[in-house]
């Protein structure tokens, strides 16, 4: 990071025993104009989950990034040759301001970020928003002491590879930027700005007197002619429709918020709870292009080619979405899995002679392969002999389309939506066709062999966080062969895979056992060392595994103690909850972690961009309400200090659960169920009868261990111990 950027957070917050977004704000004293290869680490982030921006500000200029989630470079190739690019940048030029001092704040109810910059006598106030419901963006520039004259650009990044094209129409100035040359799919987006103001280019700000700009872009995705859509966009927009647009924003804002809660008496939990739920609110909603590595992107060099990373990065911001409630944000995660398919299917008979699907470790949208051709033995030697095969980067993992079926469950599990099963099930049904073909049984076992648990942790044998994959696959195969009436006949085949899938490796050292990553190296050596992999997100180990697995577990986590790492921390807080570890180590190192960021919430120094967005609501909810199972865990693993309650988290089920923790119990339980299905809860009361009343009147006592009962569609469901 540049030596003259200098990065304050701060925190606003009111506590009054239900914190809310609207209790915070992100706090910026100095933001960079120009970020290098790891775009919007600490920039203010805005976005309706289409179209993006971030700003920065240095040497009298303010600039704010465009960014759309469809806007790529597509071709098969690596080295930098596809990628999501920057849209281009407007530009606030004040000469008299190149030594002005500059402070953002962002509010996280809505997103509109104000930036203060002063120089000596004179102030400037800009005030911006990304429209939630339409791609339209406000900047409203304001002076408060003295005139300012103001200069408006708009610009791109040099690339010799991309057109652009500049001009003004009535008034409206516009910029072009397409990638046709030498591409799968060519791509063009379009942006527009009109002013309040007479002129375009060259503004005065008058004190009392604020000028707001209109900002308009589409993709050729969405619009035939994107630029003569985006000048009639903005042509329409006036101060009156601006009002209107701000009142649906409002409305959007505040529904999405309203989809689940928590409240903790930490205001640092509290924040960083909000923070990822309003990042993943900011840029994921686009069913056909989710966000790739970093939601933003503010260079045409992003780092890794800010793909589709599948070897978890890539998967990581989606988890705590389901349990949050955020369906809306989830749905489309799978599109790129799914357009990949044909090409999949390719390296499965190329690569391993399989049936199914084998993918490598960086995709596209589209079908379009983000790591084809990756050179080997490059600069700094990670890449080597072994690595690509078939012209695909695969480090020797066979996991990637495999990783690729956990959201899958967990977006079935949480809903039960039979659209999406159908969507889903022949992905489902390729990954059990490759591991089918790909699984060796032997003595008596199914067993994997030529996987890799990790890149570069080379071939191996019985890879611990493929077998829990696997098992967790197969299930969902099973599942859905189920509710959709579709290949009853293979069931039988998977069921055999899961009750004699070969056991998850463990070794032990000094009288303790741990998970481990595989049994065997590619040379037939005892793998050693400690991993977590399996436990989370792949449901390898959970409270109701067998005791001696269920100690492994604990054994493991307690010797990695990954609380603050660059790579998978977002597995390794909910993998400690899974297995009960210690609640109270738990919310200690969750708390260091979400102070451990940029104003925005980004892990410092991690370089995976929006992966780590949702840990700690993920964390929180787990540890709160944990359905793994289809058994519902009312703070099992909490601190029985602390108070804490929740509203409409969403469990396996598709059940939406509400309760509160306080001095010790759990009390005030409400289950409503959407799709009418059997429920179970493991008693929160323990050796307690308890009270079902259902819909408002007393139904029954139940009693034991774990509670079950039927639901009805729509039903509400109140538990009351007596």
């Amino acid at each position: 990071m540049k030596n003259f950027l200098l990065i304050i957070a701060a925190l606003f917050w009111t506590y009054n025993g239900s914190a809310q977004p609207s209790d915070f704000k992100n706090v910026w004293e100095h933001a960079p104009l120009h970020v290098p290869n790891e775009p919007s680490t600490d920039a203010p982030l805005m976005g309706n989950g289409d179209i993006g921006m971030c700003v920065g500000f240095e040497r009298g200029t303010l600039r704010y990034y465009l960014t759309k989630n469809d806007f790529w470079r597509l071709q098969s190739k690596a080295e930098h040759l596809s990628g999501p690019r920057v849209c281009g940048y407007v530009d606030v030029k004040m000469k008299s301001f190149a030594d002005a001092t500059f402070r953002a704040e962002q509010s996280l109810m809505d997103g509109k970020t104000e930036c203060t910059l002063r120089q000596n006598d004179c102030k400037v106030k800009a005030s911006s928003w990304v429209a939630a419901t339409e791609n339209l963006i406000t900047v409203t520039l304001t002076a408060l002491e003295a005139p300012v004259e103001v200069e408006l650009e708009l610009n791109a990044p040099q690339n010799e590879a991309a057109l652009v094209e500049k001009g003004e129409s009535g008034g409206t100035a516009y910029l072009t930027r397409s990638f046709i040359r030498e591409t799968d799919i060519p791509t063009m987006i379009a942006f527009a700005v009109r002013t309040t103001a007479a002129d375009c280019k060259k503004v005065t700000l008058h004190p009392g007197e604020p000028v707001t700009l209109f900002i308009a872009f589409e993709s050729k995705f969405k619009q035939k002619n994107p630029l003569k859509h985006v000048l009639k966009e903005v042509r329409n927009m006036n101060l009156t429709a601006m009002e209107r647009l701000w009142e649906a924003h409002n409305v959007w804002w505040k529904s999405y918020w309203d989809q689940s809660s928590f409240t903790i008496g930490d205001r640092v939990l509290m924040k960083a709870y909000y923070q990822g739920l309003y990042t993943m609110g900011a840029c994921s909603r686009d069913k056909k292009f989710p966000p790739a590595l970093f939601g933003w992107v503010t260079t045409d060099k992003p780092t890794w080619n800010g793909d589709y990373h599948l070897n978890y990065n890539f998967y990581a911001p989606f988890y705590g979405l389901y349990g949050a409630n955020r369906i809306e944000q989830a749905t489309g995660q799978e599109t790129p899995l799914l357009d990949f398919m044909p090409r999949g299917r390719w390296y499965a008979k190329q690569v391993t002679q399989t049936r199914g699907i084998l993918y490598p470790v960086g995709i596209g949208p589209l079908g379009v392969e983000v790591t084809r051709d990756f050179p080997v033995l490059t600069d700094n030697g990670y890449t080597e002999e072994g690595d690509v095969e078939a012209g695909g980067l695969f480090y020797k993992q066979r996991s990637h389309a495999l990783f690729g079926t956990v959201n899958m469950a967990q977006h079935w599990r949480h809903t039960y939506d039979l659209s999406y099963g159908k969507r889903i099930y022949p992905y489902v049904l390729a990954i059990a066709d490759f591991w089918e073909d790909f699984l060796i049984f032997e003595d008596g076992q199914y067993q994997i062999y030529g996987d890799a648990e990790n890149e570069k942790s080379g071939f191996s044998k019985n890879p611990g966080m493929s077998i829990a994959l696997l098992k967790n696959a197969l299930e969902l195969a099973i599942e859905l062969s189920k509710e959709l009436k579709r290949d009853e006949y293979r069931q039988a085949k998977w069921q055999d895979i899961i009750t004699h899938l070969r056991e998850l490796p463990t070794w032990e050292r000094k009288g303790k056992r741990f998970l481990r990553g595989a049994e065997e190296d590619e040379r037939g050596r005892q793998v050693a060392g400690v991993s977590f992999s399996m436990i989370y997100p792949a449901n390898g180990v959970t409270l109701d595994s067998d005791s001696a697995l269920l100690v492994t577990g604990l054994n493991t986590v307690d010797a990695i103690q990954q609380w603050q790492h660059h790579n998978a921390t977002s597995s390794f807080y909910p993998a400690a909850v899974r297995v009960g570890y210690a609640p109270e180590k738990i919310i200690e190192e969750l708390r260091k972690y979400a102070i451990h960021t940029y104003p925005n919430g980004f892990q410092l120094d991690n370089p995976h961009g929006i992966e780590n967005s949702c840990t700690v609501a993920n964390t929180l909810n787990e540890m709160a309400c944990m359905s793994v199972g289809n058994k519902i865990r009312l703070f099992t693993v909490w601190p029985k200090a602390v108070d804490a309650s929740f509203e409409k988290i969403r469990t396996w089920g598709a059940f939406l659960v509400s309760a509160s923790f306080k001095s010790g119990t759990v009390c005030g339980v409400t289950v409503f169920s959407e799709k009418g299905r059997s429920c179970t809860v493991v008693n929160p009361w323990k050796g307690k009868t308890v009270l079902l009343v259902r819909n408002g009147k007393p139904d029954k006592q139940l009693q034991g261990e774990e509670l079950t009962f039927p639901t009805s569609v729509n039903e509400t469901i109140v538990l009351k111990p007596l």
